[in-house]
């Protein structure tokens, strides 16, 4: 099995102290296979919030990786967000914004994961809060995860959500993202990770075979949206995909909502392959719901 921990919306300047210390502490004491963050580490992209946030990740326990949210763009500097907005961030979280990658073989998985940048330091729009994919960058990232060894976990990292969620506090609004959602679910891709409405979710994409999911992940910030501040764990194994949602309640996490996935099965190898009774089952639920 494997276990990633997703944190989002950090928002550095305008942070949960407490909550965030006990994420910190919790991440040394379950040791996941990687901290994944989904952008906006920082609130209005000042030198002082990426400086306290790339403290904060240089202390966390290896490997990390960070997407980079619509927030962490220097917001009062309009040069710096023309020309080089992600100077700062990636100098704080050691990594480039565009098309990192993550790759890791486990005891007994495997794991990759491709970020893609959603969000842009202006636009030819009003809300440059909102998001954009860049379907070459897409194409890029879906081919390396479709060539990922037999069984692996395949994983988008974004800030935005490519496909809005039904009652979202907030929309991503991302052009072309459900063309990029069709690439990554023809792909193979499990899950698409994200942040930025600040309410934990995990849904299928209505594309493809359904077995690529949209999960999002909460906010350790004061910019509450109606739920409490938390954390997602993800855990995995050749059938299910576990997503439990770690709520603060003000000392520590404790898990709050748990979706179980089912995996598509990855038929490049005897030992992933769907197992008939699985197949026959499924094909039985499936008459049970559409009769006709």
């Amino acid at each position: 099995m494997g276990r990633i921990v997703q944190i989002s919306d950090i928002h550095f300047g305008c942070e949960i102290p407490e909550a965030v210390a006990a994420a910190h502490d919790l991440l040394h004491d379950i040791r996941p296979d990687l901290t994944l963050i989904t952008g906006d580490i920082t609130q209005v992209g000042a030198r002082s919030e990426f400086l306290a946030a790339g403290r904060w990740i240089d202390s966390l326990p290896a490997p990390v990786f960070v997407t980079v949210g619509n927030h962490d763009v220097p917001y009062w500097d309009v040069v710096a967000r023309i020309f080089h907005p992600w100077t700062a961030f990636e100098a704080a979280v050691n990594h480039p914004a565009h098309d990192h990658q993550f790759s890791a073989r486990l005891t007994d998985t495997a794991l990759m994961v491709r970020g893609i940048t959603t969000a842009r330091g202006w636009q030819a729009r009003l809300n440059w809060s909102k998001g954009v994919i860049d379907l070459d960058q897409t194409a890029r990232a879906a081919d390396a995860l479709s060539r990922a060894p037999a069984g692996a976990l395949k994983i988008v990292a974004v800030h935005h959500p490519l496909i809005e969620m039904e009652g979202a506090p907030v929309t991503g609004d991302v052009k072309r993202g459900r063309r990029a959602a069709e690439l990554f679910a023809d792909a193979g891709v499990d899950l698409v990770l994200s942040g930025h409405v600040h309410v934990p979710f995990a849904l299928p994409i209505q594309l493809g075979d359904h077995r690529s999911y949209a999960v999002g992940c909460g906010t350790l910030s004061r910019r509450l949206r109606g739920v409490p501040p938390s954390i997602n764990r993800i855990e995995w194994d050749d059938e299910t995909i576990t997503v439990t949602v770690l709520a603060f309640d003000g000392q520590s996490f404790v898990e709050d909502t748990t979706w179980t996935l089912s995996r598509r099965q990855d038929t490049r190898s005897a030992a992933t392959a769907p197992r008939p009774e699985a197949v026959a089952e499924e094909m039985r639920q499936l008459a049970e719901d559409d009769p006709d």
